[in-house]
């Protein structure tokens, strides 16, 4: 009976750990993916770091306010601001559907800012002129 009992224990450990090294190289896999599809290297990192601090990623800015072209900025500006005036409080709309809203356009405007940096304003301003010497 104790030999049955044991091979029965054995046979129940051999499943699970074949399932947990299955489940191991599948989100390997998934995670090798997904280093791939945010463009690996130092832009792939700006990406992550983005997603990180937004809390919402490219793909899912876009699904919220039903645009495919991020730089089509016009239609992102219309889209969010019809989403954002249907689902005010006032109008009966939901408070965390306008939250996803404005999440989603931050993380659009995140995005567009790292495609075209703008110049900051110390390279903007001009030089002071020099005083004009009158002798």
């Amino acid at each position: 009976m104790a030999k049955y009992l044991a091979q029965a224990i054995m046979v129940g450990a051999q499943v699970v750990g074949r399932a947990f090294t299955r489940a191991l190289r599948e989100e390997i896999n998934a995670s090798k993916q997904a280093a791939a599809k945010a463009g690996g290297g130092q832009a792939g990192q700006q990406r992550a770091a983005i997603n990180l601090k937004s809390g919402i990623t490219l793909e899912e800015a876009m699904q919220i306010l039903n645009v495919k072209d991020i730089d089509a900025t016009k239609t992102v500006q219309e889209k969010y601001d019809h989403l954002f005036k249907v689902n005010e409080k006032k109008a009966g709309g939901s408070f965390y559907i306008q939250s996803k809203v404005v999440r989603a356009k931050e993380r659009i405007d995140e995005e567009l800012l790292q495609k075209n940096p703008t110049p900051s304003a110390e390279e903007t301003s001009t030089p002071p002129t020099p005083p004009s010497s009158s002798s």
